[in-house]
Order: C-alpha cells, then structure tokens, then sequence
C-alpha cells in the first residue's frame, strides 16, 4: 500500500519540477508563447529557439527584424533590440480562458476581459485597449466571424 502513495508522490513531485509545456498561450497584452513584449533577441531565441526565417527590412517606423517560428509565430523587433510586437496565427496558441486563431468573436467577447470589438477598413478587429502610442494591447483579426490571427504588441503611433 505504501508503494502506490510513494510512486504517485514522486510522480506529482517530478511533474512540478518538469519544464514548462511547449504549449504556445497568448499571455494578454504581454506576449506569446515565451516571446514577451520586452524581451531581446537574446531572450526569444533562449525561449523558443532559433527562428526558421529571420527578416530584416524597414517600413514607415524605420528599421525592423523579424523572427518566424513554426506555429505561425512571428515576432516583431521595430528600430531596435526588443520585441515590440509578436502575432500568431496557430491554432495551438489560447489565452487562459481558450480563446485564440478560429474562436469566434462571441467568444472573444465573452472570455476576453476588456475587449470592444470595431471595424476598421474592412478589416474586424477586437482589441484590449484604447491603441494610444506606447500602450500595450492585444488584438484578435476576425474574418467571416471567426479569429485569423492574434496580436500582442507595442501602440507605435
């Protein structure tokens, strides 16, 4: 009897002290699945490796690196060395409340704190925050009432 006690402790015990999941979640207004807001080059590529494609170009804010993972996770990097932007448009990736790419908007409604949801140039989007620069949001795209692609990103202007 005491045998099964003692396997299912060192089981619990080995269980807690295991790495974190591979598990990709959309951390509300701070990041996606280890690549937070923030964080350097350095730091996303200790959390989820060297990126399939990196990409370097410039747009209208200047300068910018792009990593692409598998999962559809792409971290942005504008004018500099931290993450100011990263998007998914896996289907693995979910808030805490399991929201993510082909939710519904219902349920982005009902289990996003925050969100308002709005048409912008043909394009739904609901958003958590009011999209002021600096500020930090997530938004969740929508096509034909279902979520495409989310993302946790820095207001730039």
């Amino acid at each position: 009897m005491k045998r099964p006690v003692a396997l299912s402790a060192l089981v619990v015990a080995a269980t807690l002290l295991a790495p974190a999941s591979a598990e990709a979640i959309i951390q509300l207004d701070r990041g996606i699945a280890g690549a937070r807001l923030g964080n350097t080059k350095a730091e996303v590529r200790a959390a989820l490796g060297k990126p399939n494609r990196v990409r370097n170009g410039t747009n209208i804010f200047g300068a910018f690196t792009e990593f692409r993972y598998a999962g559809g996770i792409r971290v942005f990097f504008q004018s500099g060395n931290r993450v100011t932007g990263v998007t998914t448009t896996g289907l693995g990736d979910r808030t805490s409340r399991g929201v993510g790419v082909r939710s519904t908007e219902d349920a982005v409604e009902q289990r996003v704190p925050g969100v308002s949801c709005q048409t912008f140039s043909g394009t739904r989007i609901c958003q958590r925050g009011e999209g002021m620069p600096g500020e930090r949001i997530t938004a969740f795209f929508l096509r034909n009432g279902r979520v495409t692609r989310v993302t946790v990103a820095f207001v730039i202007d």
